[in-house]
């Protein structure tokens, strides 16, 4: 893992263990990333609105409201930005049918806890370099489109 390679993403982290969150935080920040940090859903979604994010790493199993919850209301927001938001559940629950359950609610990678910084530092720059080729894509497509 390069020291920048997240430099200027913008990644909001969310989990309600505060050492899950420090670490995620130190090693996400070193590798060059703007992190928020959320401890709730409800803390989330308030900074969802009031920050530009471009991805989200969220803990599935939280008191109140799970990270499946969450995503849910995630996907159902107004504003696209927001509601499209790449997103990776990073959890203890790695069974098949937990990666299916993350991936049904609306994330787009699962990883299963204990964390492994390169896998997690992987996904996040496959997930924008996906995410920028789709943008790129879509003019294209359109004027095609209308050709």
């Amino acid at each position: 893992m390069h020291s920048k390679d997240l430099m200027g993403l913008r990644i909001l982290v969310v989990d309600d263990e505060a050492d899950a969150r420090d670490l995620l935080a130190c090693l996400l920040e070193s590798a060059g990333a703007t992190v928020y940090l959320a401890d709730a859903a409800a803390t989330a979604l308030a900074i969802l609105a009031s920050h530009t994010t471009d991805v989200m790493v969220s803990d599935i199993g939280m008191p109140d409201e799970d990270g499946y919850s969450l995503m849910r209301n995630v996907r159902s927001l107004p504003h696209e930005d927001k509601r499209t938001i790449p997103a990776i559940a990073l959890t203890a629950f790695t069974r098949d049918v937990d990666r299916q359950c993350a991936l049904t609610a609306g994330f787009d990678v699962h990883l299963g806890k204990p964390l492994q910084p390169p896998m997690l530092v992987r996904a996040l720059r496959e997930l924008m370099h996906a995410r920028a080729a789709g943008a790129q894509s879509e003019p294209r497509k359109s004027s095609r489109d209308s050709s």
